[in-house]
């Protein structure tokens, strides 16, 4: 039945609706959304499985915690640890992790048990050696990865470096650039990890039809393009530029150095 690519979560979040009529009759503590292939993620005490769209179960096993299929897989806990399932409700891989993402560009964030990073394939595997303090879905074939000194760069599909400029933070790319954070705020980076432009930002979102929302230091908003003009102001400034880098950086006023009438 097609009705499962109509269903949404009911407000109660105990089953799932069309049209606002419930697609079946069962109610549960907890209802996820349908994901292809119809199946959706449903918890009852401390059991959870996955439901077709007629809420029967999709296969006979159940888990601690089920989550939404995505690429034909599904990221699931269970006492022994977390792994992922197919839609039949076997086992894609025998390894657990102690957290699984979900699968994004043919791959998929874990964590081991010593608490580092790494992704793996459709089949499981490992797709590099290396571990990371954190790493992050890939979009577009490039996924963020953070070093054991704090800071963030890109990896492609292979694990392999982008550009090798690390960051304090650091997003995926979004239609060519993505948003970075030094020492002075944020910004924009291209491919290359080049900043866009000379301007940092307390604030900065993904570019969307070639134009961002950028929050400035002294507390204006505005909308800029991708070489940092600024197109719109949205917000005026609640505070001189000067007072807010001097707060961010810790610094005194020139008020503040005076020395003190008691050592006088």
């Amino acid at each position: 039945m097609n009705d499962w690519r109509r269903a949404r979560v009911a407000p109660e979040r105990t089953h799932h609706v069309v049209d606002g009529e419930p697609l079946y009759a069962t109610r549960f503590e907890e209802v996820l959304a349908f994901h292809a292939p119809g199946i959706a993620p449903v918890r009852c005490g401390s059991e959870a499985w996955h439901i077709d769209g007629r809420g029967a179960p999709a296969y006979t096993r159940s888990f601690q915690r089920t989550f939404g299929f995505y690429e034909g897989r599904a990221a699931v806990s269970a006492s022994e640890g977390w792994h992922h399932i197919l839609p039949d409700g076997a086992e894609l891989y025998p390894e657990r992790y102690s957290w699984c993402g979900n699968y994004q560009d043919g791959r998929c964030v874990v964590r081991d048990s010593e608490g580092l990073y790494g992704h793996i394939d459709q089949a499981g595997r490992p797709v590099y050696a290396a571990r990371w303090r954190y790493a992050g879905d890939y979009r577009d074939g490039a996924a963020v990865a953070q070093g054991e000194d704090g800071r963030s760069t890109h990896i492609d599909a292979g694990g392999e470096l982008v550009h090798g400029r690390r960051y304090l933070d650091l997003d995926v790319f979004h239609k060519g650039f993505a948003r970075a954070r030094d020492e002075r705020g944020w910004m924009h980076v291209d491919g290359r990890g080049q900043p866009a432009y000379a301007q940092r930002f307390a604030m900065a979102e993904p570019f969307y039809n070639g134009q961002a929302r950028v929050e400035r230091f002294d507390g204006s908003l505005e909308i800029i393009d991708e070489a940092g003009r600024t197109m719109a102001v949205l917000r005026a400034a609640s505070r001189s530029e000067l007072e807010a880098l001097s707060a961010s950086a810790g610094l005194n006023t020139c008020a503040a150095r005076r020395p003190s009438t008691d050592a006088l």
